[in-house]
């Protein structure tokens, strides 16, 4: 069994656990939502498997050298980074309905990077041939995953203020009696954002020490430098206006999606459609 047909297994499964949730909106059957968390749960058991099976296939051609060197590998790390964080928030609240908004980001990850991304093994390039590699993608893209399900949150608070609103009650029906508070929903926001931005801040940080050997700068102003550095900031802003001026609800949900969205052009935008030092990721 190759890694590539666990991987295609894994993204399957994202799929049907995709489904699963947005049946559960549709017949808030608690079996169905168990069903997509289980669902999800099997996935990601078999994306580890696929991630830890391509890092032996790659000792095995004699490159020797972790699944994280490339866009392909990068795009189902993500996905799997994006997986563990909802399974996370899930075996700490039970709060199913986040998994019709955080899984199908994983999985659109996932197909995308089977249907469209050349999976093969090469050598790594002289810049990638060090152990930062690891601790630089590592926590990048785990700070990346926490990113994704805070925006996941934020969609389900505006729906679920707005609805609020509307009917003048915090309780709901239909649907969104599935939906935890909007005040509960801001606060998962704000956490998954606190998980989120140390990791980047380390990520960005091991990233220079790992420039500063690659190319003996610890800073050129690369788009994909500038461009990390603009998300750190967005966070770093939204922090900032929750902790010093009170910045709850709205504002901070449109301001954790406006991130999410810096976040993606940093990590896709800049790779395969600007120039610099970090091009060598787009292949």
């Amino acid at each position: 069994m190759s890694s590539s047909l666990l991987f295609t297994i894994a993204t399957l499964t994202y799929l049907a656990s995709t489904v699963m949730f947005f049946v559960y909106l549709a017949v808030r059957s608690r079996g169905v939502g168990l069903s997509g968390t289980l669902a999800a749960l099997f996935g990601f058991i078999v994306q580890t498997a696929a991630l830890g099976l391509r890092w032996k296939e790659s000792y095995d051609m004699g490159h020797g050298h972790a699944p994280l060197s490339n866009l392909y590998e990068s795009v189902v790390f993500f996905s799997w980074a994006i997986i563990l964080i909802y399974l996370l928030i899930d075996a700490k609240y039970r709060f199913r309905a986040v998994g019709a908004f955080v899984v199908p980001l994983a999985l659109l990850a996932s197909a995308w990077a089977q249907l469209s991304l050349d999976s093969g093994i090469a050598p790594l390039v002289p810049a990638l041939q060090s152990d930062w590699l690891l601790y630089h993608v590592i926590t990048c893209f785990l700070g990346y995953a926490a990113f994704a399900a805070a925006c996941g949150v934020s969609v389900m608070y505006l729906f679920k203020a707005r609805h609020e609103r509307a009917n003048g009650t915090v309780r709901s029906g239909g649907v969104f009696s599935l939906f935890p508070a909007a005040n509960v929903l801001d606060e998962l926001n704000y956490r998954a954002i606190m998980v989120g931005f140390p990791l980047l801040t380390i990520g960005i940080i091991t990233g220079a020490v790992w420039a500063d050997y690659a190319w003996g700068t610890y800073w050129s102003w690369d788009p994909k430098e500038t461009w990390s550095l603009i998300v750190w900031f967005i966070y770093a802003a939204f922090l900032h206006a929750r902790i010093t001026r009170g910045w709850v609800g709205k504002r901070s949900a449109i301001l954790s999606i406006a991130g999410f969205a810096a976040t993606v052009f940093c990590y896709l935008g800049v790779n395969l459609l600007l120039s610099g030092l970090h091009s060598y990721g787009g292949g």
